[in-house]
């Protein structure tokens, strides 16, 4: 960039040039040296770009400067922009710093826990973007840096190649920046690509997911991205991940529960009909279930609070299934553990209270308030698949303890107050037939929470080092 400046007397012009000190370098003929115009050798040039080297390696982002003094005529007239940046004494360099906050850090180390690779793209000095890059802890070697002369010499599939080892990539135009994007979704990666200017937009359009800086960025740019930071700040990003992450596995444990206690009623119906026992469930009965104490944990999975710990996960594959990492096993197995204790209860009250022919109402009884309780319980079981509810906090979701306890008063009114009880066809309970009852409702929370217990026993060591 070169701009030009009429003097004082208006008798003398004065223009200044800066740029790349090794762009401008070539450019310059001679140089300033002690208040005195000096031809320029190649052994000042040395000096001149290892000085600027040795900046760059610092973090500094080096301009070179120049100055031409000239009349008016020479330095203003239209045709000289053709000359006025060619033959100029060097004057020396400046190198300036854009610390990046101290927060950023640590959020890339949090980025790389949780799997996520953080790129730098930046139209700085290869020198000076690595130094940046390694302060950073995104780059540990120069030869993970790559530069914009590079990726022009490459076609798209030696970029796709060079995109899994690199992590810098310097002197880069929009241009290089919409390749480098596509380079890393051929290979597999969902991309996101933050920016502020107009340049950037591409860029951000070309991501998976663009982000631009609410407070910086350009309408063009916020425009073109999928979402807009507020705050410019790199920490957001990483929220915001965990947050997506706590979301998705909110719903999944929504699914989970809903199909595992739905497998339990249909194997508590279906394995009595099989084996040619009276079915120890009216529709009713199933009816209210599914309003009432399946509605409300589900509910209170929704709004579970985050994990702490989401970002320790590595990001899932959005082709993965629902049931995928013992999701499957772990809605079946319970299913079949609520469903075969349902008819355990069943046939145990046919012993207690047996009857000559017909319905047992109060088997039947005892089957719907533990395939009720049990469903409540079973809610704790999916906050979480590794941790025991114990270390998440049985309180920690006031809402699902708010659940289980009107659920719990809910079931109770239906069996105990006479007029509902009448509409429902149930039986009264003895306080020794609530206690079996509690003691069949309460083994889905205590057979996972043993089984969590033997998997972390079992596990093997972190390996040190």
């Amino acid at each position: 960039m070169t701009t030009v400046h009429r003097g004082a007397g208006r008798s003398e012009s004065v223009a200044y040039t800066k740029g790349a000190a090794d762009v401008l370098i070539q450019r310059c003929t001679s140089l300033w040296h002690q208040g005195r115009v000096e031809a320029m050798t190649e052994e000042h040039r040395a000096r001149i770009l290892a000085e600027a080297t040795s900046m760059a390696k610092d973090a500094l982002r080096v301009l070179g400067l120049a100055r031409r003094a000239g009349s008016p005529e020479d330095l203003e007239r239209p045709q000289a922009s053709e000359t006025l940046e060619a033959g100029l004494p060097f004057i020396g360099l400046v190198g300036m710093i854009d610390p990046p906050r101290l927060e950023v850090k640590a959020s890339i180390a949090e980025c790389a826990k949780s799997g996520i690779i953080t790129v730098m793209i930046t139209g700085d000095h290869r020198d000076t973007a690595f130094a940046i890059a390694r302060e950073l802890g995104i780059a540990t070697a120069p030869e993970q840096v790559l530069s914009g002369v590079d990726v022009d010499g490459m076609d798209d599939t030696e970029l796709s190649q060079e995109a899994k080892r690199v992590r810098v990539f310097a002197r880069v135009s929009p241009e290089h920046k919409v390749r480098i994007v596509e380079a890393f979704k051929r290979n597999g990666n969902i991309v996101s690509m933050t920016g502020d200017g107009v340049n950037d937009a591409p860029s951000l359009e070309a991501a998976d997911i663009g982000v631009a800086m609410g407070i910086t960025g350009t309408d063009v740019a916020k425009g073109a991205a999928a979402m807009v930071l507020t705050d410019d700040n790199f920490k957001t990003i990483v929220a915001a991940i965990a947050e997506g992450r706590n979301i998705y596995a909110n719903i999944r444990k929504a699914i989970l529960f809903l199909l595992s206690c739905n497998a339990g009623e249909i194997i508590a119906i279906f394995g009595s009909i099989v084996v040619g026992w009276i079915p120890p469930l009216l529709p009713i009965h199933i009816l209210w279930v599914n309003l009432v104490t399946d509605v409300l944990p589900a509910l209170a999975l929704g709004v579970d609070p985050g994990d702490p710990e989401v970002l320790k996960d590595k990001p899932r594959d959005p082709k993965e299934s629902l049931f995928a990492n013992g999701g499957f096993r772990f809605m079946l197995g319970n299913g079949a553990l609520i469903g075969l204790l349902t008819i355990g209860i069943y046939r145990l009250g046919y012993s207690l209270y047996p009857v000559a022919e017909g319905v047992n109402a109060r088997a039947q009884t005892m089957a719907f308030a533990v395939l009720s309780l049990s469903q409540l319980f079973h809610a704790f079981n999916v906050r979480h698949p590794r941790h025991s509810i114990f270390k998440i906090g049985f309180f920690s979701n006031p809402y699902l303890v708010g659940a289980l306890v009107a659920g719990a008063i809910l079931q109770g009114g239906v069996i105990c107050i006479a007029p509902i009880a009448g509409v429902f066809k149930v039986a009264a309970l003895s306080l020794a037939d609530w206690g079996l009852v509690l003691l069949f409702s309460v083994c889905p929370l205590v057979l996972n929470e043993l089984k969590k217990l033997a998997s972390g026993l079992l596990k093997p060591p972190a390996p040190r080092g």
